[in-house]
């Protein structure tokens, strides 16, 4: 069953839907992000603030975070965590 994880700033993205969660810096992902604002394919959800996270959905949506890959994927995998445990009823 699928979840939310918050991004930031009170968004959320439906983990069922992430294919990675990568940092903006690199080339090819700076092309990625230009060509999907160029296509209107990008969800910007940094509220003003520097992108630190790019994300890609399986839709090629991309989403831009304010918060590090590393915390992002943190908090997908304590998800995980709690699923497996039976806290969280899903």
């Amino acid at each position: 069953m699928a979840g939310l994880i918050n991004i930031g700033f009170g968004n959320a993205v439906n983990t069922a839907k992430i294919v990675a969660v990568v940092s903006p810096d690199a080339a090819p992902v700076k092309r990625l992000v230009q060509h999907a604002k160029e296509e209107g394919r990008v969800i910007d959800a940094t509220q003003g603030r520097r992108t630190k996270a790019v994300i890609v959905t399986q839709e090629d949506h991309i989403i831009l975070s304010a918060l590090q890959p590393d915390t992002i994927a943190r908090r997908f995998s304590q998800k995980d965590d709690f699923s497996e445990k039976g806290v969280i009823d899903e």
